[in-house]
Parts: structure tokens; sequence; C-alpha cells
């Protein structure tokens, strides 16, 4: 068994001015806001859900992204309202969101 339900990996990569990158399209923002969400609704943890920063996730064109795992579920975002779709659908009740799935 996986020491968390559900593992979340949010790409907050920062490149050079002028080259695309997920943290500036709210990479960052994104993280701060599902780890506070996460932590709010009593999630967190062993046995439950963690969230993590990552570096590049090789998606960039696609960003700014995340990937759930164990699913292996690729989505991305835009603000905290499709945040709150994967926390309240995939997350919490596991129904993939295909309109955000990548």
């Amino acid at each position: 068994m996986s020491y968390y339900t559900r593992h979340v990996f949010i790409c907050c990569n920062q490149r050079e001015e002028g080259e695309q990158c997920c943290n500036a399209t709210g990479g960052a923002d994104a993280f701060a806001y599902a780890k506070d969400r996460i932590g709010a609704l009593k999630k967190n943890g062993p046995g439950a859900i963690r969230i993590n920063k990552a570096g590049c996730l090789g998606r960039c064109e696609n960003g700014p992204t995340l990937v759930i795992y164990p699913e292996e579920t690729w989505y991305s975002f835009i603000d905290k309202e499709d945040i709150e779709e994967i926390i309240q659908e995939h997350l919490l009740n596991g129904r993939v969101v295909e309109r955000l799935r990548i």
C-alpha cells in the first residue's frame, strides 16, 4: 500500500524571462491553494493526500500542469476554480475531471 492515497505534483518550474513555464502561468499559486485546501479539509498526511511542488514536468506547452498518482492522471488548469474542481472531484471523490485532463 502506498504511503499516501494520492500524491499530487504541481509544476512550479520557473524558466528565464520569455520562456514558457508553469510558474509564470500560475503554478506556485495553484500549489499554495491546493496545499492550504487539503490541509483545511484535514485530508493531508500519511494515508491521505500529499501536495508537492515539482520542477519541470516536461509538459510546458500544456502549462500550468499537475499530475496525480497513483492514477498517473495529468491536468492543465487556469485558476483556483479549476484546482478546486480537481480537489473535489478527483482527490476527494475519485472522479477524473475530463475537461481539464491532458
